[in-house]
């Protein structure tokens, strides 16, 4: 990152995507209803200063740099990487995953999150479902949950019976293990936040009008089975942290520190380099003197309001 800091041009990139990013981050806050006082003022006491908002964005744009570079090379040498996002709702898996995909090209780097099972897919072999999801050579796919749910909310909310939840943990491993053997990178992430933070994000949606969809009757519940998913978790990992496959936990009460962590890991995980580039030049444009350019009628267009 020095580098990058002291090296002229792309100091003047940085600073413009900062810019950009800085602006974006302004209009989501101003379009967001104020908390109210009571809920803001504990959010403050509970929560210790953050890392610095700009040196955050700085950070973080340059790890997007880093996984554009990624991207080429995963699509370059058709290397297939498997993300799997699981915690505990609210943990803020979507929030880095945003941060992930929000410079990639959607066509290499795609998200999963599937819904609830149809009746169909509940009477399939349970990994069925999610095997048209894997990536192809040259493709990134992002779980946001995976096949960890039967391990988890079905376990806990009762949508799968203890033998199920058995025969998956029998399972899991060696369809991981599988998924290695045929080339596919799988890296697991577990996002882990504290009992009173995942209360306080609860609290904060409710009081929120924009982010009230966020919460369904399933999170709710989460709060009232809260030991329930802290066993349903130590079980999972010791019973599916493979070598082949191993879970990394990602510590959430800080967002952008998890963001910044996470991302910064993921990278690692992978021997990337730069790959070869064809040099892109801009054409020039063809004029054709007897073209003569239609005018298109006023309807057509949208109204200029602003």
């Amino acid at each position: 990152m020095t580098e990058l800091r002291q090296n002229s041009p792309a100091k003047d990139w940085l600073e413009a995507e900062l810019a950009d990013t800085l602006d974006e981050d302004y209009e989501l806050e101003m379009s967001e209803p104020a908390l109210s006082m009571e809920i803001a003022k504990i959010y403050k006491n509970s929560h210790p200063p953050s890392i610095d908002r700009m040196q955050y964005f700085r950070d973080l744009i340059t790890l997007q740099s880093e996984l554009i570079k990624l991207q080429s090379w995963v699509a370059y040498h058709k290397k297939k990487l498997v993300v799997i996002f699981e915690g505990r709702d609210s943990a803020g898996k979507g929030g880095v995953i945003k941060r992930i995909t929000q410079r990639l090209n959607p066509r290499i780097c795609r998200v999963v999150a599937l819904p609830a099972p149809t009746e169909r897919e509940k009477s399939q072999w349970y990994f069925q479902r999610y095997v048209p999801h894997l990536p192809a050579g040259g493709e990134i796919v992002l779980f946001d949950r995976s096949w960890y749910n039967r391990s988890g909310v079905e376990r806990v909310m009762g949508f799968a019976e203890p033998d199920q939840v058995e025969e998956f943990f029998r399972d899991v491993p060696e369809f991981e293990r599988m998924l290695v053997r045929s080339g596919v990178t799988v890296v697991k992430y577990w996002f882990s936040i504290t009992d009173e933070e995942q209360q306080m994000r609860f609290l904060m949606r409710i009081h929120d009008p924009m982010k009230q969809w966020k919460l369904s009757p399933m999170d709710l519940q989460s709060r009232v089975r809260w030991e329930q998913y802290t066993k349903a978790k130590e079980e999972t990992f010791a019973r599916t942290n493979i070598p082949e496959a191993p879970w990394f936990i990602v510590e959430g009460n800080d967002k952008k520190r998890a963001r910044l962590n996470c991302i910064d890991h993921l990278l690692k995980q992978m021997p990337y380099e730069e790959v070869p580039h064809e040099e892109i030049t801009l054409p020039e444009r063809v004029f054709n003197p007897e073209y003569e350019r239609q005018t298109l009628p006023r309807e057509l267009y949208v109204p200029e309001k602003y």
